[in-house]
């Protein structure tokens, strides 16, 4: 997949920090804090462009992938649980060291970026090796992501394998989603999720990822 993208520029103090982002509004992708757990919802479009730019993360590790996705105001479904807001999203690799409560600052000294073209493999098929369930669950496992939330924004910092290994979450949402809402009717609900205890998260929520096919209402 060529994926179109802007890669902005800025210096804290004595580093250059880049920041990729798409180079268009990802339309119809939302993601939402419900306090105890994260809720994406994207439709079909929008779950193969965060694929895309998820394992863009995997293979970018001196870059911040950010996901202006505060920008779309569509409504999003009620859920149980309190509503404490939208969040943008920064994928990074940990090698980078980047302290989330430095993103405010960096965010507003960005350059106005270059577009560029990126090739990104493995969406049109899941590429990613699999990965041994037992082995997620070692104690040695270190690809593994960890959360924070800092100036509305949620940053999943991880190893290239669990950006690789997890991507195809969002690639089943966009392959199995649209065929599923009309055939069940009475169940049109389609969603996978970042389980707690499946061995990808070190700390943080569970996130929820929902195939949505109507974004009027």
């Amino acid at each position: 997949m060529k994926l179109p993208v802007t890669v902005h520029e800025a210096r804290l103090g004595t580093r250059e920090f880049t920041v990729v982002r798409p180079a268009g509004p990802l339309a119809h992708a939302a993601l939402v804090d419900r306090d105890r757990y994260v809720d994406a919802y994207l439709d079909a479009d929008a779950a193969r462009s965060v694929a895309a730019l998820w394992l863009l993360a995997a293979r970018s590790p001196r870059s911040l992938v950010h996901l202006p996705l505060r920008a779309d105001r569509s409504p999003v479904p009620e859920a149980p649980g309190p509503f404490a807001g939208r969040l943008d999203l920064v994928l990074l690799h940990h090698s980078l060291q980047f302290a989330p409560s430095r993103w405010k600052q960096l965010r507003s000294r960005l350059d106005h970026g270059r577009p560029a073209s990126v090739a990104v493999p493995g969406t049109e098929r899941e590429e990613a090796a699999a990965v041994e369930h037992g082995a997620r669950h070692h104690r040695e496992n270190r690809d593994l992501f960890h959360q924070h939330v800092h100036a509305e924004t949620l940053f999943l910092t991880g190893s290239a394998t669990v950006f690789r290994d997890t991507a195809g979450h969002f690639l089943e949402v966009a392959r199995e989603g649209p065929g599923h809402t009309p055939v069940h009717r009475r169940c049109p609900h389609f969603c996978t999720r970042l389980h707690t205890d499946a061995g990808i998260l070190a700390d943080g929520r569970e996130i929820h990822i929902q195939y949505r096919d109507r974004w009027d209402a």
